[in-house]
């Protein structure tokens, strides 16, 4: 399977993972890449914390970090560590449900991966807009 995902510590509300797991690699077909493999690492706020403080020097909490692991031109293989903490803590914010707000993350680590960004607010539309297709893509 080129779709693998692990939990560390905490497991979260994500059912039918085998139909997810089938659907992720649909993301790079319709972006026009190819993808090799892709791991997904589900865990607590304080383990994204260590991760992004060693790798990213970054002092804060994340909901997401998403490690490309191929060289360019190469078929797409990737690691994306995503926080259940702030999974939850944004879909209460957002007023939206956490199994929504999961899939968008994890939708949002793939897409990331095929090169959206979401640094000026023109990226962010862009992956807001990637987001809602996939995620309506998927829920129908």
């Amino acid at each position: 399977m080129k779709v693998q995902f692990f939990f560390i510590d905490k497991v979260p509300v994500l059912k039918d993972r085998t139909r997810l797991k089938q659907f992720i690699p649909t993301i790079f077909s319709k972006e026009k890449l190819r993808l090799e493999s892709l791991t997904y690492i589900f865990c607590s706020d304080d383990y994204l914390l260590a991760i992004n403080k060693e790798y990213l020097q970054h002092d804060y909490y994340t909901d997401i970090i998403t490690f490309t692991l191929s060289e360019p031109g190469l078929p797409i293989q990737g690691e994306i560590y995503i926080s259940i903490d702030r999974v939850r803590d944004n879909a209460r914010q957002l007023g939206t449900t956490i199994k929504e707000e999961l899939h968008r993350v994890v939708f949002h680590g793939a897409l990331h991966l095929c090169g959206y960004k979401d640094k000026s607010n023109k990226e962010v539309s862009a992956m807001r807009g990637a987001e809602s297709k996939y995620l309506h893509l998927y829920f129908g």
